[in-house]
């Protein structure tokens, strides 16, 4: 059970002087029933923000996708982590927020669809040109249309690619890969991107086109994958797993073996392959049901399928920043792709997936898990840029979901469940979008987008999610 932990976060949070961007903004108390105690400000502000107006360059950019997340998914892991005036360390530490609207395009009209899937709103920030849904980095014609990650790349910057789904999942594809549509994640499963399998003189699959893309580090799950068999070219019958050491690739599968690496780079990138699929929740709990917000309120739990040997999106985030930002040289090794070196920065970017996999699911408690866990990443993300003083951090979403808090112990029409929070008071979040047993839907909201650095600024007001593209080149000075 996480009662004891959860009590000792709490009582971390709200006893003390809370920070925002290194000068004291407001202290929380446990007592919110006087004048005032419920505030997050404390006197005029402007100085403080003024002080993280950073313009100039940056030389890293960390890019955090909480798949899914959107303004009640982030105060839902709130309420229950940290409490109703409690903050997640990481989000709402990040000084400069705005929102930005999340619209695909009807591939046959070019005009909004305004519930976007993650395919099209990550092709949208990776590549700043809007499609349809399911595509992955090509327009609306099929076009490909290059992502950050490749332009980092083509640079001389080091790159990374981080995610708790499957590398082949539409938000870790978009910087990697160009395909038609999202499902084809490899040899066997190209049926709906003709003209990019290679028996008809295409790139490949996602995860074929993933291991020519080359990007020094690539951790998740989707191992299933790579035991696919190449149908066309020089690796016909190889299994991918034979392609990527074939290629050079060191291969993880396992927590040990992620901490054993010492160095990644275009001689030997590295490939964190951690489950078969996507990797398993950190919690777990019931899922919502019809008569779930009156039941007994319940607590989130340890998941135990994810073990020890199963590294956190925490974990994977730390050393991914740990392996990029090595000082040591790269050199070009076989041919692969320019000599890195430490002035040169990096590109990443990070996905916390599940946070949308179990909103889909009505499930809350694996939900929060997720999005708590996503929190922590980005807060090893922004002690990093703070103490690195070059690195700018911007954490969003692709979409919003359907989870809401409604009244304490309501029935809905819908699917609830009721959460006893950390405070001790019950939580009762509602999904309303499909039936028991069924996928709930994303939602068309506008979402929250932060940063921290060089910058950031261009993230406040309302912005789309292709002007995440513009604001990344720019900063790492990729255009031209």
């Amino acid at each position: 059970m996480r009662t004891t932990a959860r009590r000792t976060t709490l009582a971390a949070a709200l006893v003390g002087t809370l920070v925002l961007g290194g000068a004291t903004s407001y202290a929380l108390t446990t007592d919110l029933t006087g004048h005032g105690d419920a505030r997050r400000v404390d006197g005029d502000q402007t100085s403080q923000v003024r002080k993280q107006l950073k313009s100039g360059k940056a030389q890293n950019v960390i890019l955090l996708i909480g798949d899914g997340m959107g303004d009640s998914e982030i105060t839902v892991a709130r309420n229950y982590q940290y409490g109703a005036a409690g903050e997640l360390p990481g989000i709402d530490a990040l000084p400069l927020t705005g929102q930005y609207t999340t619209y695909s395009l009807d591939k046959e009209s070019g005009k909004p669809d305004y519930v976007t899937d993650s395919a099209a709103s990550g092709s949208g920030w990776a590549t700043g040109t809007k499609t349809y849904n399911g595509a992955i980095s090509v327009d609306v014609d099929g076009a490909p249309q290059e992502s950050l990650l490749e332009l980092a790349k083509a640079k001389g910057l080091r790159t990374g690619n981080v995610t708790t789904a499957e590398i082949q999942d539409a938000t870790p594809a978009v910087q990697m890969s160009h395909v038609a549509d999202r499902g084809c994640a490899s040899p066997k499963l190209m049926a709906d991107c003709p003209d990019e399998a290679v028996e008809n003189g295409g790139p490949g699959s996602i995860t074929e086109q993933e291991i020519a893309t080359r990007p020094d580090v690539v951790l998740g799950g989707g191992a299933k994958h790579f035991a696919d068999t190449v149908t066309a070219g020089e690796n016909t019958g190889k299994t991918l797993f034979d392609v990527a050491e074939g290629e050079g690739f060191q291969l993880v599968d396992d927590a040990a073996s992620l901490d054993a690496v010492q160095a990644a780079d275009q001689d030997a990138p590295l490939l964190g392959l951690f489950s078969d699929s996507t990797m398993p929740t950190v919690w777990t709990g019931p899922a919502a049901t019809h008569a779930g917000g009156a039941e007994a309120p319940v607590t989130c739990e340890d998941n135990p399928d994810h073990a020890d040997s199963v590294p956190t999106l925490e974990t994977m985030t730390t050393k991914a920043i740990d392996l990029l930002d090595q000082r040591s040289g790269h050199g070009k090794g076989k041919g692969h792709g320019h000599g890195h070196g430490k002035d040169q920065g990096f590109f990443l970017q990070v996905e916390g997936a599940s946070i949308d996999k179990q909103d889909h699911a009505a499930n809350p408690c694996a939900q929060i898990g997720e999005t708590v866990d996503f929190d922590a990443a980005v807060k090893t993300a922004l002690d990093f840029a703070k103490k690195d003083g070059n690195t700018l951090v911007l954490v969003s979403a692709d979409h919003a979901h359907s989870s809401q808090i409604v009244s304490a112990g309501s029935t809905t029409p819908g699917l609830t469940r009721t959460l006893t929070t950390t405070e001790g008071q019950p939580m009762t979040v509602a999904y309303g979008t499909a039936e028991e047993g069924g996928s709930q839907e994303h939602t068309g909201t506008q979402v929250r987008v932060a940063g921290y650095g060089p910058g950031a600024a261009n993230v406040v007001g309302l912005t789309d999610q292709t002007d995440l593209f513009f604001t990344i080149s720019r900063a790492l000075r990729l255009a031209g």
